[in-house]
């Protein structure tokens, strides 16, 4: 039996559900602004990625599902699926490569997306950048909704970036005899971006890299209708505009769910258990 096929059995299988179950007991999520969710008007969310977490995404995802009927498709870094076995498992969850082609396949039949612009960047962040928004040069995602008419959809999440601790980041690593080497020989500016590719070694649960149970609060933009700049999507200003009212937003709604946790408690389901023990 192949691997894709044993993910998409483990992912139909009454394993996923009791999973996703037991991710809303552990992190206990509370979703604002969900009215902003038009069921019958496809959308490209664009959100902002957390160190390592993936949970969130698959929270996210969990959530539409049982109150909207809607499938996500995340739109995934080449690095998901390089890795074996765990590229099958994100293909049966309904990630997809995050190629120009796919994403305007996919926004051809309709399709509701999620894209993280920051990528791989900002999974493998530095200490101190932690909700930091690092898109760099990158347009692309703007530049196929105008292209296609498609509704453009903030959403932040607040607190899986408190759920890890970073101990080291690929500034250390550039600093240890292997970093410089990596660095003189080009192997870094290659194939990992200067280095900023190499994963932090990070501290969750104890001394493991098990994420704790923050709190995780989603917080739903409002939507934003790229029709009006149809046939502007080789423009370089307008695509500047647009990503720049994204990033705003997104800005702001970062804000809120930081302020959303301060109310609600920043604990997740574990904590609180113990708290009753």
């Amino acid at each position: 039996m192949g691997l894709t096929r044993v993910a998409a059995e483990l992912a139909t299988s009454n394993l996923q559900p009791w999973f996703l179950r037991l991710l809303r007991w552990y992190y206990v999520p509370r979703f604002l602004h969900t009215e902003r969710v038009d069921p019958r008007r496809p959308t490209l969310f664009v959100g902002n990625h957390s160190v390592y977490n993936v949970f969130d995404a698959m929270l996210f995802a969990d959530w539409l599902q049982r109150a909207h009927g809607i499938r996500l498709r995340p739109l995934g870094d080449r690095a998901h699926f390089m890795i074996p076995l765990w590229r099958d498992f994100v293909a049966a969850q309904g990630s997809v490569l995050g190629t120009r082609e796919n994403c305007a396949r996919l926004m051809r039949q309709g399709e509701y997306l999620l894209v993280f612009p920051g990528g791989a960047r900002e999974v493998f962040k530095q200490r101190a950048e932690a909700y930091r928004l690092i898109w760099k040069e990158r347009y692309g995602f703007v530049r196929l909704a105008i292209q296609h008419g498609y509704t453009l959809t903030p959403y932040a999440t607040v607190g899986a970036e408190e759920s890890l601790d970073i101990l080291l980041d690929s500034r250390d690593y550039l600093r240890t005899p292997l970093g410089r080497f990596l660095k003189d020989s080009g192997i870094a500016e290659r194939h990992l971006r200067g280095g900023e590719e190499l994963p932090p070694i990070v501290r969750g649960l104890g001394l493991t890299p098990i994420p704790r149970p923050e709190r995780m609060c989603f917080v739903i933009g409002r939507p934003i209708d790229t029709r009006p700049y149809r046939g502007r999507h080789d423009d370089a200003a307008t695509l500047r505009r647009v990503r720049n009212r994204v990033e705003r937003q997104l800005t702001l709604l970062i804000r809120e769910g930081r302020d959303c946790r301060s109310r609600v408690g920043q604990g997740g389901g574990l904590p609180a258990l113990l708290n009753r023990l």
